[in-house]
């Protein structure tokens, strides 16, 4: 199915948060209704006070649900299940079911999960994760909430510090398909401050007439619609994405990528935003699970990412390429880029200079010389002012002929100090001419006084990508 052909049912009156008595939370509106339609987890991070909790609980009470609220710091596991006792032949165990067990829930709000010990956060995984306790299906079991205080941040000193929380497993935090902060108090607007304060509706059921519920239900069947035959972007955008945020080391598990997948189709159904792009960043926003046990995740990478990711699966075939190279990190990926082809001169003329602008010093002068010598010879396509740019740099240090004569050797080359004793520890690792290139290099990199972190790493990924060069162009160097 296609996303520009997605209908949805719309009422002349749509679901509010507001209606609940649920303020400020607009922005989030479409990951939490898109939580009630898919059936998967959500876990709602703020300050105190911020009205997790009462959203939650609302939720429950505007959808009719037999709901159940448990405190994880206080909370023991015969809460959960009730108190065991054994059949009269002794063969199985039953549970003494209380007003407070889990088998008839309907939906569950595990309150302050990150202030339980992590061995009790384990015994409440199979319940978030498969709907289970103690092996046994809960088969009424419709949503499964959690909410959580901020976890301790060590390098921010005016961040709330609450006493008794600790970080989330990471694999459990990996099980909530949603995970959203919530805004507080200097985010929301007058009005919505003006409401807040206000307590008048303190204690009142939240009631919407049942339109909550009416509009979920719609929303589930074009959502498992669309999971029968999801749009080929939804699956691209996911796959990229993990990509790109992997190049800058955060990881995301084949689980989480098949999930952002599964979270942007009921965001997609959702939604009243005609911004697609809009959607798509919100539901990759709402995907990280690094957010909820305290790894700092950088909004400006997230947006590069994501912007990376439409382009790719939406812009022209050159911008599209460009996009894929951009996402090229190192050296060697870039070099790897070039070699598929740049599908015109000016595009490869692009991506050369946005290499030379995007690289570290070391590697952009380590790229250079690699590319430079079958640039020259037309085995790139890439124009006149590609080819400029490198030899800008690259002549200083050889000539391209019909064959590639590098400017002297290790013994013509006058090396700098520092050149001598690294030469040394490339001696135990490397001869002939890869060692002869690596000379030539560092002596450039060294009189220019260019800062090498780590020489022998630069030195493999050059000649990785001068060897990606031989076999492309079949040149010798």
């Amino acid at each position: 199915m296609c996303v520009k052909t997605l209908v949805r049912k719309q009422y002349e009156v749509q679901p509010s948060l507001r209606v609940l008595g649920v303020y400020g939370y607009e922005d989030l509106e479409p990951v939490i209704w898109a939580a009630l339609t898919s059936g998967d987890p959500l876990l709602l991070m703020g300050n105190a006070g911020t009205g997790k909790t009462y959203l939650l609980n609302s939720l429950a009470e505007a959808l009719q649900l037999e709901h159940r609220h448990y405190n994880a710091s206080l909370i023991s596991f015969d809460d959960l299940v009730g108190f065991p006792y054994p059949s009269e032949n002794y063969q199985s165990v039953s549970y003494l079911s209380t007003p407070a067990t889990v088998w008839k829930a309907q939906s569950i709000l595990i309150d302050e999960i990150n202030r339980c010990k992590p061995e009790h956060q384990n015994r409440l995984f199979s319940l978030i994760h498969e709907r289970r306790v103690q092996g046994i299906s809960l088969d009424k079991l419709q949503y499964r909430w959690a909410a959580q205080n901020p976890p301790p941040d060590p390098e921010d000193p005016n961040a709330e510090i609450y006493e008794g929380v600790e970080a989330l497993d990471p694999a459990l935090a990996d099980r909530f398909a949603f995970l959203i902060e919530v805004p507080d108090w200097h985010q929301l607007s007058d009005t919505d401050k003006q409401l807040v304060t206000d307590p008048a509706g303190t204690g009142q059921i939240s009631d919407d007439n049942g339109l909550l519920s009416a509009q979920v239900k719609e929303w589930q069947k074009q959502f498992e619609l669309l999971l029968q035959s999801p749009p080929a972007i939804v699956i691209d955008y996911a796959c990229i994405v993990a990509d790109q945020l992997k190049s800058v080391d955060i990881r995301l598990s084949p689980r989480r990528v098949r999930q952002i997948a599964r979270n942007l189709l009921a965001l997609l159904v959702v939604s009243s935003d005609t911004s697609r792009k809009g959607v798509f960043l919100l539901a990759l926003q709402s995907s990280i699970p690094q957010t909820a046990y305290g790894d700092k995740i950088d909004p400006k990478t997230v947006r590069s990412v994501h912007n990376t990711a439409w382009t790719i699966v939406h812009g022209n075939e050159q911008d599209r390429w460009l996009a894929q190279f951009r996402q090229q990190r190192s050296l060697t990926g870039k070099v790897k880029r070039l070699c598929e082809g740049a599908p015109n001169p000016d595009t490869g003329s692009i991506a050369i200079s946005q290499a030379l602008s995007s690289l570290l010093k070391a590697d952009k002068i380590a790229f250079v010389f690699a590319v430079y010598p079958a640039v020259a010879k037309g085995h790139f396509n890439i124009g006149a002012e590609g080819l400029h740019a490198l030899s800008e740099i690259a002549g200083k240090i050889f000539d391209v002929d019909e064959t590639i004569q590098w400017r002297g050797s290790r013994g013509s080359v006058p090396p700098p100090d520092p050149l001598t004793q690294l030469v040394k520890k490339l001696e135990s690792k490397i001869s002939g001419p890869r060692l002869i290139r690596a000379c030539q290099l560092f002596s450039y990199l060294l009189t220019n006084n260019i800062e090498v972190a780590r020489p022998l790493q630069l030195e493999k990924a050059f000649n990785e990508a001068v060897e990606i060069i031989a076999k492309h162009s079949g040149l010798d160097q």
